[in-house]
């Protein structure tokens, strides 16, 4: 069944990754946010999947010249991320 991780805790971990890998103040950081508003680069998308992969224990199949994952917001990201633990029967 997984750790059980609790879905407000995935946006607050994620929130937290973003702020912290594409140095932006957690306060201008919501849901709605584009990744765009909030300058952020290519470079720091990929930290900030690596940072998800080993936060979450997941796999994020993300190709930066494919865009099977569209993350064109913060909420595209936190929906992703609960999708991929769900998948691997983590969420709870």
């Amino acid at each position: 069944m997984g750790w059980g991780i609790k879905m407000n805790n995935v946006q607050s971990d994620i929130f937290e990754i973003i702020a912290d890998k594409a140095a932006v103040e957690r306060e201008k950081i919501v849901s709605a946010s584009s990744l765009q508003e909030l300058e952020i680069e290519s470079l720091d998308v990929v930290e900030i999947i690596f940072a998800i992969e080993e936060k979450f224990d997941i796999h994020v199949p993300f190709n930066a010249n494919d865009q099977e994952l569209e993350f064109d917001t913060v909420g595209d990201v936190i929906k992703a991320v609960e999708n991929l633990i769900e998948e691997s029967g983590g969420l709870a």
